[in-house]
């Protein structure tokens, strides 16, 4: 069975793509229109109700959230080594994009998505105008914690997340060029042939 791909420029559904690429699954992509309100479809929710990407239909069923759908590529796709196979390393794997998932992603969401939170329209306004400074507080964690070429130790499917994170900086208030390591490891990112191939159906 083909895997099927729900995704929308502009969304971290760009990390599962580009891990679908690395593996050499057997994929299609069903492309959404967020502007459009593709999301909220009735046909669309009948994939993921919770209307949003990344949304991989699998022989097993729907699978929702970057890093289970990130780390289920990894581990069906053994041979692309997205994963690593000691215990403590895949662990930070995961704590990466845990933390990338709950924190990075959600204060992002803040400038443009506060009506999730409140319908106050001031204090949506608040929060819009909080996000330089809380995803500059996360670049410099980020900036920090990289001590090598890859976000833990060996490339691995948390450096594909952390790339679409990295992709929003600058669009935030937050410029990427004021973080070396990080650019750097963007820049290694974009280079390998299967993210290059893709992204330029991510442009918006």
């Amino acid at each position: 069975m083909t895997l099927t791909l729900h995704a929308a420029p502009g969304t971290v559904a760009l990390a599962v793509h580009a891990a679908l690429e690395e593996a050499g699954a057997d994929y299609r992509v069903a492309w959404l229109d967020f502007k459009a309100g593709d999301q909220t479809a009735p046909a669309f929710l009948a994939v993921n109700p919770k209307a949003r990407v990344p949304a991989l239909v699998t022989p097993q069923g729907v699978l929702t959230e970057t890093p289970a759908t990130l780390e289920w590529i990894a581990a069906t796709h053994p041979d692309a080594e997205l994963m690593p196979t000691d215990p403590w390393q895949a662990a930070k794997v995961r704590e990466a994009m845990s933390y990338l998932a709950s924190t990075v992603h959600v204060n992002h969401a803040h400038k443009m998505r506060g009506h999730r939170w409140t319908g106050d329209a001031a204090a949506q306004a608040a929060m819009t105008a909080e996000v330089p400074r809380t995803m500059r507080d996360c670049a410099d964690y980020l900036e920090a914690r990289l001590d090598s070429d890859w976000l833990v130790g060996e490339f691995s499917v948390a450096d594909l997340h952390l790339f679409v994170v990295l992709r929003w900086l600058d669009g935030d208030g937050v410029p990427l060029a004021e973080f070396p390591k990080l650019s750097a490891l963007k820049a290694r990112i974009e280079a390998r042939p299967a993210v290059a191939r893709i992204l330029p159906q991510h442009a918006r």
